[in-house]
């Protein structure tokens, strides 16, 4: 396992804060999160790309934080989430599961390898998932483009395989709490977050969903510094909205980091 970023808040609650597929270690993240007295740890969870990550290589982080801290959770950003809500169907111990710009689903693995595999394994197997349609194509203009159509698009075109690429949520046993922008351009979260809802809430299971008509795809809390976007990927939002939309969630996630 890489090194483990950890930001000291206390004993009483530690999360796994989870980037997406930029790679970044969420050391800012962590270091707003210790400041509220919560205790942070982050690292690169996977190597060149999102590809067959095995779900057991986020076990040690885990229950390093736990050694140490009553309450856990798990905190991760759009891939991050992905993984967030699978260990959360996983892992009993895992107290809150916060999904920002989440999945409902299983996706493939990030990259250009073909034919098309999983993003995750689990004792060696990989997980069922929703490949991306080869035949979508982006719509010309200037600037990177959206793929909130790409996915729209592949979840139609392979139906039959998103029953079982389903994340499990409704085994999650700790609380839910998922924050989305609808004007999130890289996929549809807030699309994504209102599926979590009705499955678990079939199932007795509450969920908390935070929105922001105009926010995008990275959520900004309170006292993090905004980070240049990927230049190739169009993220939607701006600064303000994605601030906007960490602000309405800080009160929501602290009280569910803390068990209030």
């Amino acid at each position: 396992m890489a090194e483990l970023f950890i930001a000291d808040g206390g004993d009483a609650v530690g999360v796994l804060v989870l980037a997406g597929s930029s790679g970044r270690v969420e050391e800012d993240r962590c270091r707003v999160l210790a400041a509220a007295g919560i205790t942070a740890a982050s690292y690169r969870w996977f190597g060149d790309t999102v590809d067959l990550v095995p779900l057991e290589s986020f076990e040690e982080p885990l229950a390093r934080l736990h050694e140490r801290c009553d309450r856990l959770a798990v905190l991760g950003t759009s891939r991050g989430a992905e993984a967030a809500l699978l260990l959360g169907a996983l892992h009993a111990e895992i107290d809150v599961v916060v999904g920002l710009a989440p999945s409902d689903v299983v996706w493939a693995a990030l990259g250009d390898a073909r034919p098309q595999r999983s993003s995750w394994t689990r004792g060696g197997e990989p997980l069922p998932f929703v490949p991306y349609d080869d035949g979508w194509e982006p719509e010309g203009g200037e600037g990177p483009p959206s793929y909130v159509d790409m996915y729209c698009q592949s979840l139609e075109t392979y139906a039959d395989r998103v029953p079982a690429a389903r994340i499990p949520v409704e085994r999650i046993t700790g609380e839910v709490v998922l924050a989305a922008g609808g004007d999130d351009a890289l996929w549809p979260s807030v699309l994504f977050a209102e599926q979590v809802r009705r499955r678990r809430e079939a199932t007795g299971r509450g969920t908390t969903v935070v929105t922001h008509a105009e926010a995008g795809h990275r959520v900004l809390l309170p006292g993090e510094t905004a980070t240049p976007p990927r230049r190739d990927l169009a993220h939607g939002g701006t600064p303000a909205a994605d601030a906007a939309l960490g602000r309405e969630l800080w009160p929501v996630l602290l009280d569910a980091l803390r068990g209030s």
